[in-house]
């Protein structure tokens, strides 16, 4: 269980490298340890806040098909930027293409590895 863990934040870390990188307003701070940091704040903001926000945005996610999620993602990402020096993110748009990569990177990540616990 550790192990999975590890490897997500391992993973998620290496999501927000390749982000950083294709994403002209997103900006890392500091050396490979920033990126676990961010990864592991990312994760827990997800954990704790993300069912919250989706819960009380799900009138608007309805509405919109499921897109308005991305604006959650987004914010989701702009909280993590508040609460981490290293992570600087310059604008609403980047912030919603940077959710939207971290997003459609982890997927093909779960589909690649073994991310989740598969109960036979």
């Amino acid at each position: 269980m550790v192990r999975r863990l590890l490897l997500r934040i391992v993973v998620l870390a290496v999501i927000i490298a390749l982000v950083a990188a294709i994403v002209q307003g997103i900006h890392v701070h500091g050396g490979v340890l920033a990126y676990f940091w961010i990864a592991v704040i990312f994760s827990a903001i997800n954990l704790i806040l993300g069912p919250i926000a989706r819960l009380i945005s799900l009138p608007l996610v309805v509405l919109t098909l499921g897109l308005f999620l991305l604006v959650v993602n987004a914010a989701l990402l702009g909280l993590t930027a508040l609460l981490s020096s290293h992570l600087d993110i310059d604008s609403c748009g980047a912030a919603i293409v940077g959710a939207l990569l971290i997003s459609v990177f982890s997927w093909l990540a779960e589909l690649a590895l073994p991310l989740r616990s598969r109960k036979d």
